[in-house]
């Protein structure tokens, strides 16, 4: 918490949420806002992506390990030190990276990937706020076909509806850090300055535990 008519600035903010919610422009706009660190994953440098959308099967655990090991070497970058710097933004956090692990990967595969993630993944810098956009799987869709990437063009609503249950599933259960769950469904906080800067003052009042933004009621 701050001090009186002082907006509270967490360190370090992760974006979480399934594909075609918005993280990354979020994370951008509020990377801009506190004049921060940006941290984002690179999904056209993961060179299985687009095979694993057209051939889950096959390319399910070549894509995952790509992913796992780009994270780890950017998240290497933001250690509990650095979080005396600026404000860091990141549009991902490795534990989620398990999470798509789950829904892609078959059991044996799963141990592997496993064994690979706990020797990678040590000491993780400890978000002070996570933002969870969420979304129904049918606005992803119409936001993933906005967007025209190519490769997306593969991605079914049952593998948008299994994973929107694994997300509320982690979220559920998740107790690490300060968490705001956000109804991103009618709201829009990419060009929005409106719903933008009511965001921006929930944040300010500084938060602990779980907290919901809704806005669309008003």
């Amino acid at each position: 918490m701050t001090g009186s008519g002082e907006a509270w600035r967490p360190r370090f903010i992760v974006i979480e949420g399934p594909i075609g919610v918005g993280k990354s422009t979020l994370a951008r706009r509020l990377a801009q806002t506190y004049k921060s660190d940006l941290v984002l994953q690179s999904p056209e440098q993961n060179p299985f992506l687009a095979q694993f959308y057209s051939d889950p099967a096959r390319y399910a655990l070549s894509s995952q390990l790509s992913f796992l090991f780009q994270h780890v070497e950017q998240i290497k970058g933001i250690s509990q030190s650095d979080l005396f710097r600026p404000v860091h933004v990141a549009d991902y956090m490795l534990p989620v990276d398990r999470l798509y692990a789950q829904v892609n990967l078959g059991a044996d595969e799963l141990r592997l990937y496993d064994l690979i993630y706990h020797q990678l993944v040590h000491s993780l810098p400890r978000p002070d706020l996570v933002i969870y956009l969420q979304a129904p799987p049918a606005v992803l869709i119409n936001r993933i076909n906005r967007r025209g990437i190519n490769y997306e063009r593969n991605i079914t609503a049952d593998y948008l509806e299994r994973l929107s249950t694994a997300y509320v599933e982690f979220f559920h259960q998740y107790a690490e850090s300060p968490l705001l769950i956000v109804n991103a469904a009618k709201i829009d906080l990419a060009s929005n300055d409106a719903d933008y800067e009511l965001l921006i003052e929930h944040i300010g009042r500084g938060l602990s535990g779980r907290h919901y933004f809704n806005p669309t009621g008003r």
